[in-house]
């Protein structure tokens, strides 16, 4: 899946509701509190099980509209969650975050995070009250998911308290697993914020391991800085996976590090530094554009010990 990008007005109004919050809770440093926050928005948490329908069945009965039952049988609801495989849902009626207590606790700030993003959006609530992912379009259902992605990253990276960090020292995947420690969030979603908050062609992947053969979709996220995406939109995502191979070895901690020559559009080279990361779970491999590569003649016959990748 690729990451997308918010039109900068969109992105604006989010980010003033963002400080707004931000403001209130006085400024906050990471790692931001997200109790503070569900208490300053006056939410109530509450955790769910697909295989356990008491709550849900609760929340769909008691969801209204201007005073109206909005489902005219609730059990949609718990069979959207289970169709869909939702992780997470905010209720309007009520103030409910609602979490799936089955899912890895590591996730469960990012989800608690993102149903807040739809909460303080205030054009994300009328499709709140019923089973938006069946009458909602699918294009209009992943707007509204990229846009509530976008006010989670910055309200749990502190708006530009992250960028700022980031940008005091060199940038790699050590600053990544030393700012995920800071803020007290993921590792994936500490390399998402990163590659989206440079101002440079940069990628991001989350995979399987390189050497693992049964995956039929090697690559989960393939992660782009908005000049990447602009510049490089031939660069797929199997054809950098396939090169991580090449100089990946090993199961735990940093697995691999090399220079990977890539095209961009315009037919010119460019040098990309990647280090690719196994957290017991995925291959988290960030890339870094260091240079255009020089003009070069190659001696007939004499090839290039680096793969060019388009």
């Amino acid at each position: 899946m690729l990451n997308q990008f918010l039109p900068e007005s969109e992105a604006r109004d989010i980010d003033a509701l963002v400080e707004r919050i931000l403001k209130d809770l006085g400024g906050p440093a990471p790692p931001l509190s997200l109790a503070t926050v569900r208490e300053l928005l006056k939410l109530d948490l509450q955790f769910y099980r697909s295989t356990d329908t008491g709550i849900l069945a609760e929340t769909a009965h008691r969801m209204k509209l201007a005073g109206k039952q909005v489902l005219a049988r609730p059990s949609r609801i718990i069979d959207a969650i289970r169709r869909w495989d939702l992780k997470a849902l905010w209720v309007p009626d009520g103030r409910r975050l609602l979490i799936d207590r089955d899912e890895p606790k590591p996730k469960h700030r990012w989800y608690e995070a993102h149903e807040v993003g739809h909460c303080i959006i205030p054009w994300h609530e009328p499709f709140m009250h019923g089973d938006q992912r069946l009458t909602l379009s699918v294009a209009c259902h992943e707007q509204l998911e990229v846009q509530a992605n976008y006010a989670a990253a910055r309200i749990l990276f502190l708006r530009d308290q992250f960028k700022e960090r980031l940008l005091s020292s060199e940038i790699s995947f050590d600053r990544v697993r030393e700012l995920a420690k800071i803020f007290q969030n993921t590792m994936t979603t500490t390399l998402w914020r990163t590659v989206e908050t440079l101002d440079f062609p940069a990628i991001g992947m989350v995979s399987c391991h390189p050497h693992e053969i049964a995956a039929s979709e090697p690559v989960r996220y393939f992660l782009r800085s908005r000049q990447f995406a602009e510049k490089f939109s031939e660069v797929t995502p199997d054809a950098l996976f396939s090169e991580l191979s090449r100089f990946c070895f090993g199961t735990r901690g940093p697995i691999g590090k090399s220079e990977v020559m890539l095209k961009d559009d315009a037919g010119e080279v460019h040098v990309f530094f990647m280090e690719t990361f196994w957290n017991h779970h995925d291959a988290l491999t960030l890339g870094l554009c260091r240079h255009a590569k020089a003009a070069q003649v190659l001696v007939p016959g004499e090839a290039d010990s680096r793969q060019l990748l388009k």
